[in-house]
């Protein structure tokens, strides 16, 4: 079983960001991922002045200190980068890494960010339409091992090399989401890892299970494997004995049944229901940034039961 945390890249500084990674690499984590926004979310006016780091480059520098963390993000907004170029920003963070990037794809929900800065934010068909399209060609790209000729709605590449390529084994490839009608199936067809996002859907293993069971249909239809596919979620946390202070996150943040928020025990157990499911990694969300203690913590109370 592997555990990974997410790192906010807003309303911090890049020291608290290096410090929780630096403790994440001397504990017992296997990966840590970074938001992709240029605002703060959810987009309150009042918090548009507050730092908001460019999560590739930070992906980069802390490939660049780190030995064993797998890095990636949830999730790149299609809409921001061309997807030749996010390709070629990749192979060379996994080079920098020596083989540990994720590419991490999504259709991009954050409207405010694309008007502030002068990106197209089309309606939803579209961007589930440019996540397919940019899927595969980025999947072409790492794959064919040659140069690319890629002429689609919305993208297009002319003999295009990815060089360098991947550092060692194929960069996978992540869709989040779990949209049953196209975000599973462009999953299936062009997709390396599923993941499961807890501020948006239920944390619940018979949600988990509904879901597995689509994309097992649509691996089906487009003749792939499931068991090629490593399934991941993210889970809301808080580690907590205040009754107060959870029920104050949980209302802040929307959250759907099935988070791991309250003291030890009960994470524990809400975790070990999640690890029952079949799921192949849990990544915890909603940890401070500022605090690597509580990173720590979190390693010695939880993940310590399952290792």
């Amino acid at each position: 079983m592997k555990f990974g945390a997410q790192v906010t890249c807003y309303r911090n500084t890049w020291d608290e960001m290096k410090a929780v990674v630096e403790r994440m690499e001397r504990g017992q984590w296997d990966s840590v991922w970074f938001a992709d926004h240029f605002l703060p979310p959810p987009g309150r006016p009042e918090d548009e002045p507050l730092t908001a780091h460019e999560g590739f480059t930070v992906a980069a520098a802390v490939a660049g200190f780190t030995e064993t963390l797998r890095i990636g993000h949830l999730v790149l907004g299609t809409p921001y980068r061309n997807p030749a170029l996010v390709a070629k920003m990749a192979a060379t963070v996994d080079h920098i890494s020596k083989g540990r990037f994720c590419i991490s794809l999504g259709a991009g929900w954050f409207e405010r960010e694309h008007v502030a800065y002068g990106w197209q934010f089309p309606s939803m068909k579209e961007r589930q339409d440019r996540l397919e399209e940019a899927a595969n060609l980025i999947r072409q790209m790492i794959h064919t091992g040659g140069p690319v000729t890629f002429n689609g709605q919305y993208y297009h590449v002319d003999n295009a090399p990815l060089s360098p390529g991947s550092y060692g084994d194929p960069i996978p490839i992540m869709i989040g989401g779990t949209g049953p009608k196209r975000t599973l199936r462009t999953l299936a067809r062009y997709g390396d890892v599923m993941n499961m996002d807890g501020w948006a859907s239920p944390m619940t293993a018979e949600y988990f299970h509904s879901r597995l069971a689509i994309l097992e249909a649509h691996c089906e239809d487009v003749g792939r494997d499931i068991g090629e596919i490593r399934k991941t979620l993210l889970m809301p946390t808080l580690l907590s004995d205040d009754k107060e202070a959870v029920e104050e996150f949980r209302a802040f943040r929307n959250l759907k049944e099935g988070s791991a928020i309250g003291p030890k025990n009960f994470i524990i157990d809400r975790v070990g229901e999640i690890v029952n499911a079949g799921v192949d990694e849990i990544i915890f969300g909603g940890m401070l940034t500022d605090d690597p203690d509580e990173f720590v913590r979190f390693d010695e109370e939880i993940l310590s039961v399952f290792s």
